[in-house]
């Protein structure tokens, strides 16, 4: 459920009318709503209360300080994968305890900050790595607390991009590795090896795979007689974007809880998806409309690959909502953007109103992974981010200017000379 709905014919977040925000704010601009963001977290800690979980908000997907310190504020911890999300992480106040850190290619100077910092987790994917930690710990006479990334081998149905948990894809280590480094854990005397982490990849929209993924881990753990303090079941709770049978909160929890209840380790969740997917939208405005010479129509928007990344990478599907209804024939449209590449689309083949130059449309589920992927490709600036708080708009980044493009850029004395 989000807090996007229609009322009489027009779109709203909340309660505020989306077509009073376009006409105050440029297009394109990514809008959030609060209480959907909110209320998302809060439906997982609700379903996982047995467990009592540390559920550190994956920040890839959404990294707007703004929407952050909201989760923070809410009892977040952050799950990180990059030296920029650490940095932005503790500029929210989330306390150094509440982080775990992910990134199958952690930088020397990377894993030396967040061990000053005192992070709770790395989530450690390979030997090197792990050598790296305990060799920078040691420089540094600390102790780094580590929990081993298990690949368990476990494929869900979800896009191949973002299948992570089998053994063919860069992630993680298998068991025997895994098993190898806790028989060998005085080698690495600097860290302390006090978890396991699994993630089986993004969007899986039933808990099969998460259920299959831990029976393998617990059995490793009996097998091998291994005592953690920390179990990390990572993210990767998909939400419906089209016609998906997603399962709630609830009905992963009603299948993961019961395998790891009473156990003697504390559970860390880091989802991402779930809680931003549907909390925001990317609104876009029709610039042109075309009929091809063999009667396909294009919507051409001002919105384009560099702001909304998933469907050209991924196929993926967004709907796509006029923000005013009509009474009007329906029609097959691509919804294109500006960019250069034939790749450059938001949606193709949607049957919508008929579409009028001018016009505002919302492309749904845009909260997740939207922004956060957005780019400057063909010089274009990247969007505002606006958040529906309290009945009110706020301005959480403004959109970037055209001297944001030439930021840290000058042109040498050599050409200017010319």
């Amino acid at each position: 459920m989000h807090d996007f709905h229609y009322k009489n014919g027009e779109l709203y977040c909340e309660k505020v009318l989306i077509s009073t925000i376009a006409k105050e704010y440029p297009t394109p601009f990514y809008l959030y709503s609060y209480n959907t963001i909110v209320g998302h977290f809060n439906k997982i800690k609700e379903a996982f209360k047995d467990v009592d979980p540390l559920i550190c908000f994956s920040m890839k997907s959404n990294s707007n300080l703004n929407i952050c310190k909201a989760l923070v504020n809410e009892g977040a911890g952050l799950d990180i994968v990059s030296g920029g999300e650490l940095f932005k992480a503790l500029k929210v106040g989330c306390s150094a305890e509440n982080i775990v850190y992910a990134s199958v290619g952690k930088t020397e100077e990377e894993i030396k900050e967040a061990i000053e910092k005192g992070i709770l987790l790395f989530n450690v994917e390979s030997v090197p790595e792990l050598i790296m930690i305990d060799t920078v710990a040691k420089r540094l006479n600390k102790k780094a607390t580590a929990a081993i990334r298990v690949n368990p081998d476990v494929k869900p149905y979800t896009h191949d991009y973002i299948t992570t948990g089998t053994k063919e894809k860069k992630f993680g280590v298998d068991f025997k590795t895994a098993e190898d480094i806790f028989d060998n854990a005085n080698k690495y005397s600097n860290v302390d090896l006090k978890g396991l982490h699994v993630h089986i990849g993004s969007q899986i929209t039933e808990a099969k795979p998460f259920v299959e993924a831990i029976e393998r881990v617990l059995d490793f753990l009996k097998k091998n007689n291994i005592e953690i303090e920390w179990l990390n079941l990572g993210g990767g709770f998909g939400i419906v974007y089209e016609d998906e049978k997603a399962s709630t909160a609830q009905d992963f929890a009603g299948k993961i809880v019961p395998l790891i209840k009473d156990k003697p380790f504390k559970v860390i969740l880091e989802p991402g998806r779930f809680i931003m997917g549907n909390g925001g939208v990317l609104v876009c405005k029709v610039l042109y409309v075309k009929t091809s010479s063999a009667g396909k129509r294009f919507a051409i928007v001002d919105a384009g690959m560099n702001d909304l990344l998933r469907p050209s990478l991924y196929e993926a599907h967004h709907d796509i909502f006029p923000i005013v209804k009509r009474e009007s024939e329906t029609h097959k449209y691509d919804v294109v953007g500006p960019i250069c590449e034939s790749g450059d689309y938001l949606a193709l083949g949607r049957e919508l109103q008929e579409i009028i130059p001018g016009e505002y449309l919302s492309v749904m589920g845009a909260g997740a992974y939207g922004f956060s992927m957005a780019s400057n490709y063909n010089s274009r600036p990247r969007p505002a981010e606006l958040l529906v708080m309290d009945e009110a708009v706020k301005v959480i980044r403004p959109a970037e200017t055209r001297q944001d493009l030439i930021r840290g850029e000058k042109i040498l004395k050599e050409f200017k000379a010319k």
